[in-house]
């Protein structure tokens, strides 16, 4: 058996006028990430994590952000090309533990429609997609709104 562990972690600036979108989930919001994709902070740091878990280099190696093939993408899509190398490898997710910096909007009232479109993605049980979200207490950009941070781990198996 063969078990891996992965940490990803992804920042985007936030801005008024724009759609804001967050594992996989469009956001009730007047502001949104800025991106080249679609920005989601929740997706782009659990395929970090996953690429990481198997010495795939990470998200921007894979979909470069002067692609413009990605420009505008749904970062499903950027987790299902991930799932893919992680397939080709003879590996499955085993878990995902992720946790979202936000000042607002707030984010675990969404969590759990998170977790079903990301379990479906990843190819595993909901309760395998752990999704905690947190403030950073008015401290920094992250504290005054003005970006968005997520952080993720996995643990990945070859033969579980």
């Amino acid at each position: 058996m063969d078990i891996r562990i992965g940490f990803g972690v992804d920042v985007h600036r936030l801005e008024e006028g724009r759609e804001f979108w967050m594992g996989g989930l469009k956001l009730p919001s007047s502001f949104g990430a800025v991106g080249h994709s679609d920005a989601d902070v929740l997706i782009h740091a659990i395929c970090d994590a996953l690429l990481g878990a198997l010495n795939l280099r990470d998200i921007g190696f894979h979909f470069s952000d002067t692609d413009p093939q990605y420009k505008g993408i749904d970062s499903k899509i950027l987790l299902k090309n991930v799932m893919t190398l992680i397939k080709e490898k003879q590996f499955s997710v085993v878990n995902i533990d992720a946790t979202v910096i936000l000042e607002k909007p707030k984010v675990n009232p969404h969590i759990p429609e998170m977790q079903v479109i990301l379990a479906e993605l990843l190819e595993v049980e909901i309760d395998r997609v752990s999704i905690k979200a947190t403030t950073h207490e008015k401290v920094d950009s992250f504290g005054a709104g003005e970006a968005v941070k997520a952080y993720a781990v996995c643990l990945v198996s070859k033969g579980l």
